[in-house]
């Protein structure tokens, strides 16, 4: 029985549907397919206020992309504490972060080749 082929396109518009459904904050989508050697077209990044809102994001992701696509991610890292997870979705990795550590790490300006687009939230 073959899984159903899920358009790139979809996922990201998935992938953000769980984003604003928790409030997810300043989400960010990098497109990194004009960058050599990349392991994954595109990046997602948001931020929430805590920890549990952090979880609350995560946890909104899988569930609207299981629910929608019948998908999941192939690896989640970092639930443990948090602080920064990173679901690896093989064409699209997404980072949920609390605020003051993706300010630390400032991944957007590690890709500055990459093109960003902010996504404007409904709330």
């Amino acid at each position: 029985m073959s899984k159903k082929e899920v358009s790139t396109d979809q996922l990201i518009t998935t992938i953000l549907e769980g984003i604003e459904e928790v409030k997810g904050q300043n989400i960010d989508l990098l497109d990194l397919r004009e960058i050599e050697n990349m392991v994954c077209d595109y990046f997602i990044v948001c931020n929430g206020t805590s920890n549990t809102q952090v979880a609350a994001i995560v946890n909104s992701i899988q569930k609207t992309v299981s629910k929608k696509l019948k998908d999941k991610p192939w690896h989640v890292e970092g639930m443990q504490n948090a602080e920064w997870v990173l679901m690896d979705y093989v064409n699209v990795v997404v980072h949920v972060f609390q605020k003051h550590i993706r300010e630390y790490y400032d991944i957007e300006s590690l890709w500055g080749d990459a093109k960003v687009t902010s996504i404007e939230s409904n709330y």
